[in-house]
């Protein structure tokens, strides 16, 4: 392996109702992935609980957590263990009456470097965010003059990494404005599955444009994308005990890692647990940089009109 090589390791797996069990599980799995090799390690969306929000329902802003925490405490001593750099993704209590749907960043010596906290929140049917998760705060200067906030990168032992979540994955703004601070991986904690009734019809062109979308912003953006989605379809109950929708949703796993040039390197099943490892080579992100040099090609005076909601020239 070259000093440029570098693993990359993702888990999918089915979450039930019980807290920490899941988490649980999840370390297993990490463990697992640190055992087989795998550097950087990344957790699917909200791995602790089954995917809540398809009610709205204030019960379960008590499974939320803080950033130091249950989670966070059991991971930094993972990552110190096996020196291997752990992104999880949480449902985060920041304050009182204020919630993210956050990802945290932990180095291999157990410090957490950092959080993402998911900047776009999505409200449609049986993913009802938005009750739930207050979007991230635009980029800020601390009191101590670090950004924070925002977009961001961090320069891990193993590599710069960008972490956007989920929805995040649609907008190609995310994608750009994490690449432009050196982002050589960017990693997308996910949850997305079909409406059973829907997937006959629409579930293979959901899917695709799923993959499609993120495949265009590592060509685009001429770097690595890993993407980490659960598996299992989940039934959430209502305080009557019955499931609040009778379908729920069928998670469509198939987790994967694409290369600068777009295509999948490996790509997990659709419905059994697994430990993704992927090689990749870091030296291809300065080559599809130079060979297919977006980046250097942006006009980047004639983008004012991207911070307008709607552009009206008539």
């Amino acid at each position: 392996m070259s000093k440029t090589t570098i693993n990359l390791a993702l888990t999918q797996m089915a979450c039930s109702d019980n807290l920490e069990a899941n988490l649980a599980h999840q370390y297993k799995l990490l463990e697992a992935a640190a055992k087989a090799g795998g550097q950087i390690l990344c957790t699917q969306e909200i791995f602790r609980g089954q995917y809540f929000c398809q009610i709205e329902d204030h019960r379960f802003f008590e499974t939320a957590e803080t950033i130091p925490g249950p989670s966070t405490d059991a991971f930094c001593k993972l990552a110190r263990e096996y020196g291997v750099v752990i992104i999880a993704s949480l449902f985060e209590k920041r304050a009182s009456g204020l919630y993210h749907n956050t990802a945290a960043i932990i180095e291999t010596d157990g410090t957490i470097k950092g959080t993402y906290r998911k900047m776009h929140i999505p409200d449609d049917p049986l993913y009802y965010e938005k009750f739930y998760f207050t979007p991230g705060d635009a980029r800020t200067t601390g009191t101590d003059g670090q950004s924070e906030g925002g977009f961001r990168t961090w320069n891990t032992t193993y590599g710069k990494i960008g972490v956007l979540i989920c929805w995040d994955q649609w907008f190609p703004e995310g994608a750009r404005l994490t690449a432009l601070q050196g982002a050589e991986i960017l990693f997308y904690p996910t949850a997305i599955g079909w409406h059973p009734s829907e997937k006959k019809e629409f579930g293979h062109a959901q899917h695709d444009a799923w993959e499609t979308s993120m495949r265009a912003h590592a060509i685009a953006n001429g770097c690595f994308v890993a993407a980490a989605n659960r598996i299992g379809t989940e039934h959430v109950l209502g305080t009557d005990g019955k499931p609040v929708h009778p379908e729920g949703i069928e998670f469509w796993g198939q987790s994967f890692v694409c290369g600068p040039d777009g295509q999948i390197i490996k790509r997990a099943s659709v419905d059994h647990e697994e430990v993704l490892i992927v090689p990749i080579d870091l030296k291809r992100v300065e080559f599809s940089r130079t060979h297919w040099p977006f980046l250097r090609d942006r006009r980047v005076d004639a983008y004012g009109d991207l911070v307008r909601r709607f552009v009206d020239r008539k």
